[in-house]
């Protein structure tokens, strides 16, 4: 099966609530700038609005996310896009607000929606198996091709915004946005079928901190792009290169992901989904360090477009991984905690990125960079050594050519058709835990 059979209606219909979700996660942050930028508080005033906005993703992802119902999940998540463009119109429509009133807003426009695309990523994945067996890793890949498109979409179109109409203009896109995903999302199945049953009594908080080592690998690439980011223009300044350089060479990495998440999902590739994670992680780094010590625009400019290649597979490889480690009532809420983990990733390598620029040239501060990425990456990968749990293939696991390897100690799961790719767990009656894949998860994966 191929990227064509994920051309039905209801996957239409859910990129297209996607889209309309995700613009505006991805135009907030520069759209706030740009809100109050003319105001008394200026940029500096703008970066702290983001900043909360941030803040409010990062809470509010893991805490609604938890709350997230299967059976009620519609209604979950079109209250939150409510709040939200309530909270994004507020902004838009009273700029001139108290900036107490403001931060407030901008927490909760980043709260509100938080569990969306937890929830919209776990529908998705149900949808496709109901398209046809072995399309969640095409789903997911072409999930991320969209996402980065769209961030590459997103700045340029709120600058021009901004530039060219009114501050205001791009957070008030933002609220307009998610109005027609409100409706979207009533073309869409009311939720996902789950029962709290398949975790076999485990609280859902225990059972989500058994995947905690691909949170942590989260935190680590999204920490790693954040510093790419944030210290480009000062590197390229160091080096002699026109800043002008820095919107292009970001604009190039993000699709140069989007083409690696094509690709990605086009094919089976050796060895396990965790593994895959964590070695093409530190290969990224070095793609990172080579724009540190490279002095020429073109040679800066081939490592990020390599490190954006590889980026993606990192991403895909890491939701498909967290839908082999969770169980369905839990998966919704473990994508919200990867949410939240990695915009805390973000916003840490970003206050580490400010602290050391202070004190040390971009370059060098790439390099802490690739240090602090390394060094979570080595607790993930301590941690999936140490806790067997964490990123087992336990009620299913989904990736087009790979099976975890049910072993001849008697497993009740079963193997699906060589065509899917899909190895099902124990029964549903045997419980989440019961699985005797857990116990074969050392063994290797291979394409078939």
């Amino acid at each position: 099966m191929g990227y064509r059979d994920l051309a039905t209606r209801p996957l239409l219909t859910w990129a297209f609530v996607a889209v309309c979700t995700r613009l505006p996660v991805a135009m907030a942050p520069l759209a706030l700038v740009f809100l109050v930028r003319e105001g008394p508080g200026g940029y500096p005033w703008g970066a702290g609005l983001a900043a909360a906005y941030v803040v409010g993703e990062v809470i509010g992802a893991p805490l609604l996310g938890t709350l997230l119902r299967p059976e009620r999940a519609r209604v979950h998540l079109a209250a939150g896009l409510a709040v939200g463009a309530a909270a994004f119109a507020g902004l838009g429509l009273f700029p001139g607000a108290p900036p107490a009133a403001q931060a407030a807003l901008a927490v909760v426009s980043g709260a509100g929606p938080a569990a969306v695309p937890g929830g919209l990523r776990t529908l998705l994945t149900e949808l496709a198996e109901q398209a046809g067996k072995g399309l969640a890793v095409k789903a997911l890949s072409a999930e991320s091709v969209l996402s980065y498109l769209l961030w590459a979409l997103a700045p340029a179109l709120a600058g021009g915004l901004a530039v060219g109409g009114a501050g205001q203009a791009p957070i008030l896109l933002a609220a307009a946005l998610l109005t027609p995903a409100l409706v979207g999302l009533w073309a869409l199945p009311y939720g996902w079928q789950a029962d709290s049953s398949d975790r076999g009594g485990v609280s859902m908080a225990r059972t989500l901190v058994t995947a905690w080592p691909l949170y942590v690998s989260g935190a680590a690439a999204l920490a790693l792009l954040a510093l790419a980011e944030l210290v480009l223009p000062a590197l390229l300044e160091q080096r002699g290169i026109a800043v002008g350089w820095s919107g292009v060479l970001l604009g190039g990495y993000s699709l140069a992901s989007a083409v690696g998440s094509f690709l990605y999902g086009l094919r089976s590739w050796p060895g396990r989904l965790r593994t895959q994670g964590l070695v093409l992680l530190p290969a990224v780094g070095v793609c990172v360090s080579a724009v540190a010590v490279l002095p020429t625009v073109g040679g800066i400019a081939v490592a990020l477009l390599t490190g954006g290649l590889l980026m993606a597979g990192v991403q895909v490889a890491r939701g498909l991984s967290l839908r082999a480690a969770l169980p369905p009532s839990a998966l919704a809420a473990g994508y919200s905690v990867m949410y939240a983990a990695i915009g805390a990733g973000y916003a840490s390598s970003a206050t580490l990125s400010g602290a050391v620029l202070s004190v040390a040239a971009p370059s060098t501060t790439l390099l802490c960079g690739v240090a602090l990425m390394l060094v979570l990456t080595a607790v993930a990968v301590v941690g999936e050594l140490r806790s067997p749990a964490a990123g087992v293939a336990t009620h299913s696991v989904v990736c087009a050519g790979f099976s975890e390897s049910p072993g001849s100690s008697g497993s009740s799961g079963t193997v699906g058709s060589a065509g899917s790719g899909e190895v099902f767990g124990a029964s549903e009656a045997d419980g989440w835990r019961g699985s005797n894949l857990a116990d074969d998860d050392h063994q290797a994966t291979r394409p078939r």
